[in-house]
């Protein structure tokens, strides 16, 4: 692989990473358009060390925080009740699922499943599901400002007159992380596992699995993202071991590295930003639009399936 070729490739991964377009089908794609081969799942799984790395620094207060209640709770200094505690359990136990199916079904993770006609049916399903949990998800946010209107409407006039009345507090149907449960960081942690897939997309699995239990759209983002640590620094350096060989070495695999890294940071500031004020069914609309365009390129000859 050359410097030029990498270089590209881990443009590729910095933007995509993040999105919930997946990261694999997109490296994929654009090795074997581009430069006429598929960079590999080595490859692929290493310079998601720089994305991973991004990951961190970005979350780094957040990480900090989170590892330290965690620990102090182990120990009995912090009640196990402590969001962060909690927090640091569910990225545990949402890791697990990834971890054991990544190392029972490693051999077709890397050879049968990289076809890209699994890749295109992949993309397709997964942004039809991620269309229809943006959609459900709007409708609970819809549902929670409807009753608290309602709410508002029949409270007392003398309530709302006298500043010493409590306001009652609601808990709608939309939720923060402070309300996650063992059951959905199993939930979501399973659907982690289902992004050894390449064209499920590790963040739009988790994402809209996320929606679909409940979470606002920058919780489920969030957590997403945090859950994605440890499996992505697992799989990275599991799989440096395959790198130095001829066709991949190193000098040009640092470089993708290092630049998924830079853009990688970037593109997560803008995801979150955006999610605040935006639904993620562009994103759904545009991994339909690519399934679509694949199919045509596999089936004109343009595209070879691979996956052997």
């Amino acid at each position: 692989m050359g410097w030029f070729e990498a270089a590209i490739l881990g443009i590729v991964q910095g933007l995509t990473e993040f999105l919930p377009i997946s990261s694999t089908a997109h490296v994929s794609l654009v090795s074997q358009l581009a430069f006429g081969g598929d960079a590999g799942a080595a490859f692929t799984a290493v310079i998601q060390l720089g994305t991973a790395l991004a990951l961190l620094i970005y979350f780094i207060k957040d990480l900090w925080r989170i590892l330290k209640a965690w620990v102090l709770g182990v120990f009995g200094r912090v009640p196990q009740t402590d969001p962060d505690v909690r927090l640091g359990w569910f990225i545990i136990v949402g890791s697990i699922p990834v971890g054991v199916l990544g190392v029972l079904f490693q051999n077709a993770i890397t050879t049968s499943l990289r076809n890209l006609w699994v890749t295109v049916a992949m993309l397709l399903i997964v942004g039809v599901i991620l269309w229809v949990a943006d959609v459900y998800s709007a409708r609970l946010a819809t549902q929670d400002a409807a009753d608290a209107a309602e709410a508002e409407a029949r409270r007392p006039r003398r309530a709302i007159t006298d500043a010493s009345a409590p306001t009652p507090v609601a808990v709608g149907r939309v939720k923060s992380l402070t309300r996650m449960t063992w059951r959905d960081a199993i939930v979501i942690g399973l659907c982690q596992a289902a992004a050894l897939v390449p064209g499920v997309s590790r963040s739009g699995s988790t994402t809209a699995a996320g929606l679909f239990l409940g979470y606002d759209r920058p919780s489920a983002a969030r957590y997403s993202f945090l859950l994605s640590i440890p499996a992505v620094l697992a799989s990275g350096l599991f799989e440096l071991k395959d790198i130095g060989g001829q066709a991949i070495n190193w000098g040009p695999t640092v470089l993708a590295t290092l630049i998924a890294f830079v853009v990688g940071f970037a593109v997560i500031a803008w995801l979150l930003r955006f999610i605040s004020t935006h639904t993620f069914r562009p994103f759904a609309v545009y991994r339909v639009v690519v399934a679509v365009a694949v199919a045509g390129l596999l089936i004109g000859g343009v595209l070879s399936a691979g996956g052997a």
